[in-house]
C-alpha cells in the first residue's frame, strides 16, 4: 500500500443535526465519500491521522474547543469505509492507531479534513 495524504474539501460534521441544515451531515459524508473514491484501497493494517479543519461557526459560546473530536472521526471513518477501507477486512478497524485533532480555519472555503494513511506491518 501507498503512503496516503489528501485534503478533503467541505465542512466536517460529526452527528446529526435537530436544527439549522440538518441535511449538512450527509453533505459531509457524501463530499468525503466523492473526493476520496479515487484514492488508493487500503487493504492491511494503517495508521491514521487527520486534522479537521473547522470554520468559526463550529466554535460556539457554548463549545468553546468546537465540535466533538470522536463524532468527527467516526462520521468520516464511517465514509471512508466506501472508498479507501472498501476493500480491507473489518473495512476501518484495518486503522491500528488514529490521532485525530482540529483546528479553527477563517472561513468556510478553507475547512475540510487533512488525512494521512500510513501503512504498517503487523505480525
Amino acid at each position: 500500500m501507498k503512503h496516503i495524504s489528501y485534503k478533503i474539501l467541505g465542512i466536517p460534521y460529526g452527528q446529526n443535526k435537530t436544527r439549522g441544515d440538518t441535511s449538512a451531515p450527509e453533505k459531509w459524508t457524501q463530499a468525503v465519500i466523492d473526493q476520496t473514491k479515487h484514492l488508493t484501497k487500503v487493504k492491511e493494517a494503517c495508521i491514521f491521522h487527520v486534522t479537521f479543519l473547522l470554520p468559526p461557526n463550529k466554535f460556539p459560546l457554548d463549545l468553546p474547543y468546537g465540535s466533538d473530536l470522536d463524532n468527527l472521526v467516526k462520521r468520516l471513518l464511517d465514509a471512508l469505509n466506501e472508498t479507501i477501507f472498501s476493500e480491507a477486512e473489518g473495512k476501518d478497524s484495518c486503522v491500528i492507531e488514529i490521532n485525530a485533532m482540529k483546528a479553527k480555519v477563517d472561513s468556510d472555503a478553507e475547512a475540510g479534513a487533512l488525512i494521512e494513511v500510513l501503512p504498517v506491518r503487523v505480525k
